[in-house]
């Protein structure tokens, strides 16, 4: 399939052989920096390797024509601020592009939107993402976790990090459901004993303790029940 060997060619472009010096020379001189033009020479040259093909040497081209557009853009409009939001807008054009030629070779049917096994499980990773979040959220909003005196202690944690290792240890519960290895379940439990419930005992907040752990329970409990439901 094109669509495989031109994400191959772009993995090893954009990441096995592109230094980080060269990373950090483009954001500094942008459209003047001379190993803006090696990467992309090199993404080009990958592409037509990949293809195997010389009848697709101007697949090779489009490739490195448009990623010089899509770096080009995201060197110009990228900061300090931004630079995480353009890698993720960088990597999702590049694949789109890739997508688009694979799509103009007929590879790509949409059939599997008609599988109803496909959509279950589609639909049961998209509840636990954040409609989960929030049905938790909801049904612990009736207790507090902490007094107030203890509410004026700051903790250092990262922001909405809760809500993502929730969101992350669903899916992970569910997909060891999905695929009948019920004994990981047993692990995502153990590992979060081991990380979270030992710091929450040496704080010594029994509230902070008990609301963390219900909330675990019902995060878990509603992924085994999507992943038994699915099946």
């Amino acid at each position: 399939m094109i669509f495989i060997q031109l994400i191959l060619a772009h993995l090893l472009g954009d990441f096995i052989l592109q230094p980080n010096s060269w990373v950090a020379d483009k954001e500094t001189h942008k459209l003047k920096s001379p190993y803006l033009y090696y990467h992309i020479l090199i993404h080009t040259v990958l592409s037509l390797i990949f293809l195997w093909d010389l009848k697709l040497w101007w697949v090779a081209v489009l490739v490195g024509v448009s990623h010089f557009i899509i770096d080009a853009i995201k060197l110009t409009f990228q900061n300090n601020q931004t630079k995480k939001r353009w890698f993720f807008i960088d990597q999702a054009l590049h694949v789109a592009v890739i997508g688009g030629i694979s799509l103009c070779f007929n590879e790509f049917n949409f059939e599997f939107f008609k599988n109803q096994e496909f959509l279950k499980i589609l639909m049961a990773a998209l509840f636990l993402t954040t409609p989960a979040s929030i049905f938790i959220k909801i049904l612990l909003s009736s207790w507090t976790p902490v007094t107030e005196e203890e509410s004026s202690v700051q903790t250092e944690s990262l922001s909405s990090a809760g809500k993502y290792i929730g969101i992350l240890e669903r899916l992970l519960v569910f997909t060891f459901i999905v695929v009948d290895h019920w004994e990981g379940v047993g692990f995502m439990i153990a590992a979060k004993s081991v990380f979270r419930f030992s710091d929450l005992a040496q704080a010594k907040q029994r509230k902070l303790t008990e609301y963390v752990l219900i909330g675990t329970l019902l995060s878990f409990g509603i992924a085994v029940l999507a992943g038994i439901l699915t099946k």
